[in-house]
């Protein structure tokens, strides 16, 4: 049986799953039958897509991990790409999300089915009319996470995450504002990306006072995203391992606030994988374990 391990969101990436294009976009066809439903920006174009996630892939094997690749399967949309949102993990295993999107809701079956051939143990499963998406989702470390309540993620799915984690586990309930749209996606995770133990990303503007306070209590700083790249996703950047940051191309005020902190700042483009469909590559990827 598999141990997942290192639950934070800033240690050394040992173990991450990805979902590549070719089973997320899958065809042409797809894409145009599709993409302006799920409300992408334009219509994502399939070959650049795969050599986009390759080079992206490529650099996450460069940094140490193990990448597993997520199989296609009818049910899928082209949202699958982003393999965070549809499972979420625990100290004793993964937890099936109930995603807020329902078009999604036949993702984390899919996913399960794969990780648990793998040897990835099932602890549980968030059950109607309960809703959470692991874009929602940051530990902290082994005892504390941060769940974003929101239009992905309502109180009846956080409810059954902690009754699933057990006492041991501090859960803290973040108020998300409303996305302009219904079908639009805000994540926890669009506002903040942990960086180290002791820092994370932030656009100031959306924290509440309360998540700002429970950070600091746990000894956490803020580099500040600006106003002009928050938008342009300038917020969702992936720690590779404490202060070794993957992100978009193009966003050089934050890299350059980044660096300034100390951090080491690699980009990818992700004009076809991350701005048409919004995600960044938190979403792009769940991982599985990291380093303490």
């Amino acid at each position: 049986m598999k141990t997942i391990s290192g639950l934070n969101e800033y240690g050394a990436l040992k173990v991450v799953a990805v979902r590549p294009p070719e089973h997320a976009y899958v065809s042409d066809e797809k894409i145009a039958d599709e993409w302006e439903r799920l409300r992408f920006y334009s219509a994502p174009k399939l070959g650049p897509a795969i050599n986009e996630h390759k080079i992206f892939t490529d650099k996450l094997r460069a940094a140490g991990a193990e990448v597993i690749s997520l199989g296609g399967n009818d049910a899928l949309t082209l949202d699958s790409i982003y393999a965070r949102d549809a499972l979420l993990v625990s100290p004793k295993g993964l937890i099936l999300c109930h995603m807020g999107r329902k078009g999604r809701r036949g993702e984390p079956a899919v996913n399960a089915s794969l990780f648990e051939a793998l040897g990835y143990p099932i602890l549980g499963v968030i059950e109607a009319p309960g809703t959470i998406e692991g874009g929602d989702i940051i530990w902290l470390d082994d005892g504390a996470l941060a769940v974003g309540e929101g239009p992905r993620t309502n109180a009846e799915g956080i409810k059954q995450l902690q009754d699933i984690l057990g006492p041991e586990v501090e859960v803290h309930t973040v108020p998300l504002p409303p996305p302009s749209h219904p079908e639009d996606v805000f994540h926890l995770m669009s506002m903040i990306s942990p960086l180290d133990r002791d820092l994370a990303l932030i656009y100031r503007p959306l924290m509440p006072d309360s998540f700002i306070n429970w950070l600091e209590a746990r000894g956490i700083s803020f580099v500040e995203v600006p106003e002009e790249e928050f938008i342009p996703m300038g917020c969702n950047v992936l720690a590779l391992g404490p202060r070794n940051i993957l992100m978009l191309d193009r966003l050089p005020e934050t890299k350059a606030r980044l660096e300034a902190a100390g951090c080491t700042v690699d980009t990818y483009t992700g004009d076809e994988i991350s701005r048409k469909g919004e995600g960044g590559p938190t979403c792009l990827t769940r991982p599985l374990v990291r380093g303490a």
